[in-house]
């Protein structure tokens, strides 16, 4: 399923001096808070919850959404882009996992392995795309496979450095009441249904976090011409 978009052309420069739009490609996308404060992109997004994926419209009119499965969409289509933002399912990764496993009574729930497509995105964007990249998921229960910056609770892999940002409380965030959540992230969920909107909202990326991010990404592209360097040379 698609919800069709009304955006413009991409352009690869602008001659006015302004900056160029840049062909972005928004994987896992939730609701966008990573998108929210990005500005001249033309983006499209990968959302697999349909209900989801029409609350993230909402919010972002101008943005060809797709319904359907991001993992396989980035193989098919990760050439198509300036700019890839990939946030894959957390669960499997995360600390609260092991504190259900070792739950007792109702509230333990059964181990399960964690989800690698995380890191075949990590591997397959570091060896085949030649734009920039970067992956966000939160901080695992285990060592990272492979070094990440972490800024907050989250951990972000890409192929360019991504400096320090000073960012509001995990515990302000995780722990506040719903109403709390919504005015920090610019998000108001309360008329939205099919889905767990505690869930949606702490797991959305602050917008200012990933408005930092795609300007470090933009700065990079600026003065290195798309160059491509290694994930492990940055």
């Amino acid at each position: 399923m698609m919800i069709e978009s009304s955006q413009p052309p991409f352009c690869q420069t602008d001659v006015t001096g302004s900056p160029a739009t840049l062909k972005v490609l928004n994987l896992y996308a939730g609701i966008g808070g990573n998108r929210k404060l990005w500005e001249n992109v033309q983006v499209t997004a990968v959302e697999y919850n349909e209900a989801i994926a029409t609350t993230y419209k909402k919010f972002h009119p101008n943005d060809n959404v797709i319904v359907g499965d991001a993992h396989q969409y980035l193989l098919d289509h990760y050439e198509e882009f300036d700019f890839i933002w990939a946030s894959p399912p957390c669960p499997t990764h995360s600390k609260i996992s092991i504190n259900f496993a070792n739950a007792e009574g109702e509230r333990r729930r059964k181990p399960k392995y964690p989800d690698m497509k995380l890191y075949q995105e990590i591997i397959f964007l570091n060896a085949f795309f030649k734009g920039k990249w970067v992956v966000e998921n939160v901080t695992p229960y285990y060592e990272p496979l492979i070094p990440a910056k972490k800024v907050g609770r989250h951990l972000f892999w890409s192929n360019f450095n991504i400096g320090t940002i000073a960012h509001t409380s995990s515990d302000k965030i995780l722990r506040g009441e719903q109403s709390e959540k919504y005015a920090i992230k610019g998000f108001d969920l309360t008329n939205e249904k099919g889905f767990r909107k505690d869930q949606v909202i702490n797991n959305c990326v602050l917008p200012e976090t990933g408005l930092y991010i795609l300007d470090c990404a933009r700065e990079i592209m600026r003065r290195s011409n798309n160059s491509q360097p290694s994930l492990f040379d940055v």
